[in-house]
């Protein structure tokens, strides 16, 4: 028989959070609710039966001197819950496993010869083990002039090569993203994105060819992104990969896209977790508007890039126009890109929020953008996607080798585990970017630092 125990100890630090109004109190307040709701099965110093088998229990009679064999710094929680473990060992005599997501307080359980694992290991998700959403196949030439000949590859000629080519992974998934290389010629190859409804591997939209809002992609993972992004019947895109890689920049320009310019959502939201890097700087002054701009000027800072780049691209095209008097007039009417950004918010297309605000909303028909996405927990994640009303989507950026949340690591991280549940599904898509585009600087220091 499993029984599961609670040492008194972490009741009384649940009871520390339980007026916290982050998601720690939340997560605190439900777990007393859930331990609670046992009373009335039994004595919980006693065992309570629990309908999945085993019992659980609270423990309090750990004794005066917790019996650790190391020094400690006082009678810390982490020192009592673990006295605790060591205690029922050595009582009962039976295996324990102590369980806890601290990874330090893991390690000083193992350091005792404790079994320690973390909370919620089967959502664990192996960063170097994540799906790509890429598949690569080395062809023919004959095969890649075919396909971009007749801008299809059906099924059946699909298995042929997946198996004549030897490639792991076996079948393709939904919005899994192909490349066709020439073995003969690595330069001579072609993108597509396999569909599962049409049973084929079809060319990216042409639209992620040509600038999007003034950005451009400059490399293949840049253009499946936008394929990804421009794509309504897409209605989740997970965008991976480390600074640089214009994760941001392409869903905010997209976001612009599909909003200011096609009108296929009402408005663009964009929201990030508010987690500092570094000690924090206190109280910021001013109103809501006001204390989140430093939150959100990364943000900013992408967006005036895209509407600089929208606006030289319009000024390039005007030029070519002899029209004196109407080349002084746009003059006269341009903007700068600061100005032009408080525009677009004011105008109600762009709506910047933390991500502290979104419980209880419901959002239709919007493009909803969650920055620093790798801070989230997987209930966080969880949390936001169903907060999306009918014809929304939603985009999720980040890095997982950039995790501020303490509690947190890339294999944990809710990012990591949303693309791994939703690879395959007809309505999702996910591409890892891997080329730094911010420039050559920035690529050398993500690589060398």
């Amino acid at each position: 028989m499993t029984i599961r125990s609670i040492p008194i100890t972490v009741i009384e630090e649940l009871d520390k959070f339980k007026r916290d109004s982050s998601t720690l109190g939340r997560n605190a307040r439900e777990a007393s609710r859930l331990i609670d709701s046992c009373r009335t099965d039994g004595n919980l110093s006693k065992g309570v039966p629990l309908e999945n088998g085993g019992v659980l229990r609270v423990m309090t009679n750990l004794g005066k001197h917790p019996p650790l064999p190391f020094p400690t710094l006082g009678k810390t929680a982490d020192s009592l819950i673990l006295a605790t473990a060591l205690m029922l060992r050595k009582e009962d005599d039976t295996p324990v496993v102590f369980v806890t997501r601290d990874t330090n307080l893991r390690l000083r359980a193992d350091a005792v010869g404790l079994k320690a694992v973390s909370y919620e290991e089967n959502t664990k998700v192996e960063i170097e083990e994540m799906y790509s959403g890429r598949k690569e196949l080395k062809v023919s030439c004959e095969v890649v002039d075919d396909y971009l000949k007749n801008r299809t590859l059906d099924l059946s000629r699909i298995e042929e090569l997946l198996a004549t080519t030897g490639v792991e992974g076996g079948e393709l998934l939904a919005n899994q993203c192909v490349n066709l290389v020439d073995s003969a010629n690595p330069e001579h190859e072609a993108l597509g994105r396999f569909s599962r409804e049409a049973a084929a591997i079809r060319p990216l939209a042409r639209s992620s060819e040509r600038a999007v809002h003034g950005i451009e992609a400059r490399n293949g993972e840049q253009r499946i992104a936008f394929d990804l992004l421009l794509d309504d019947s897409v209605q989740i895109v997970t965008l991976v990969g480390k600074a640089g890689t214009g994760k941001t920049l392409l869903a905010i320009a997209a976001g612009m896209q599909k909003v200011a310019t096609e009108r296929a959502y009402t408005k663009l939201v964009v929201a990030r977790p508010i987690m500092p890097l570094g000690k924090e700087l206190g109280f910021l002054p001013g109103a809501v508007g006001e204390k989140l701009r430093p939150w959100m000027a990364p943000v900013f800072d992408n967006l005036e890039l895209i509407l600089k780049s929208q606006d030289a691209s319009r000024r390039a095209a005007q030029s070519s126009s002899n029209d004196g008097d109407a080349k002084r007039k746009r003059r006269k009417r341009h903007q700068s890109p600061a100005e032009h950004t408080n525009k677009v918010i004011a105008s109600g297309l762009l709506e910047v929020e933390p991500l502290t605000y979104i419980r209880g909303r419901s959002l239709p028909h919007q493009f909803l953008v969650i920055d620093e996405a790798q801070n989230l927990t997987h209930h966080e994640v969880k949390t936001i996607i169903t907060r999306a009303g009918e014809g929304t989507k939603i985009v999720l950026t980040g890095d997982p080798y950039q995790i501020d949340n303490p509690f947190l690591d890339s294999a944990t991280s809710g990012l990591t585990i949303a693309v791994e549940r939703f690879k395959g599904q007809d309505v999702a898509g996910h591409v890892t970017l891997v080329q730094g585009e911010r420039s050559e600087l920035a690529e050398l220091g993500s690589d060398l630092l």
